[in-house]
């Protein structure tokens, strides 16, 4: 119900005030299991992705979302679980195993995942060195890999903004990558840390940012981490 209304009435009105400038979108396939790896430069990039792209997309979150006690701790419940999300536990890699294997089943019927490869929000602007998860979900379950570059997103709210702004926004969407070559190789360390860098290399021609060859910490907010 409440994803119907995000896409029919939301959506809609927020691409009119903000008018984000969307570019390859025709590369996101228009059905089957697809996984979004975007850069992550604030709070509502998991929104303006679900905004542009036409077809439904999940995303891994916090699971101190899903975790609120009282009338506050329920409505952020029931606004990400509506939206698709699935919590991850960052740090914990048994709780992560898990988040992988839901965003695995996403997958193997036939949807679209999104995971922020750097693992949590970038503080200094800058895009860091991307975590494995990214490589081991698209080696396990098969899926093409959009890589996705989003700037301004961050002078929209920024890190310690409680409100949007309006500011342009443009989200570039390049072409699918097959990783078919590494089949059965997604215990290789080597190969996870190989199809993770390329991935981020796309998404650094995407986004134009510097690069910084080191793990953003944890403490950057609303990303997931799933190494």
């Amino acid at each position: 119900m409440l994803y119907t209304v995000m896409k029919r009435v939301v959506a809609p009105t927020a691409r009119m005030v903000y008018r984000p400038r969307v570019e390859g979108l025709g590369n996101v396939p228009a059905e089957g299991p697809v996984i979004l790896a975007p850069n992550h430069l604030s709070f509502i990039d998991s929104i303006v992705i679900p905004m542009v792209v036409p077809r439904r997309v999940s995303f891994l979150a916090k699971a101190e979302y899903f975790e609120g006690s009282g009338l506050k701790g329920a409505l952020s419940r029931y606004f990400f679980g509506s939206l698709g999300h699935v919590p991850v536990r960052r740090g914990i890699g048994r709780a992560a195993r898990a988040s992988l294997d839901t965003a695995k089943e996403i997958l193997d019927g036939g949807g679209a995942f999104a995971i922020y490869p750097e693992g949590t929000r970038s503080l200094d602007g800058r895009l860091h060195r991307g975590r494995t998860g990214v490589a081991r979900m698209a080696l396990e379950s098969g899926a093409p890999v959009v890589p996705v570059g989003i700037i301004g997103t961050d002078q929209v709210q920024p890190v310690d903004a409680k409100l949007p702004r309006i500011r342009p926004v443009t989200i570039r969407f390049g072409r699918p990558l097959n990783f078919d070559r590494y089949a059965g190789m997604h215990e290789s360390l080597p190969v996870l840390r190989s199809v993770t860098d390329e991935i981020v290399y796309r998404i650094l021609e995407l986004s134009g940012q510097e690069y910084v060859d080191r793990y953003q910490s944890s403490g950057g907010g609303s990303g997931q981490q799933a190494a």
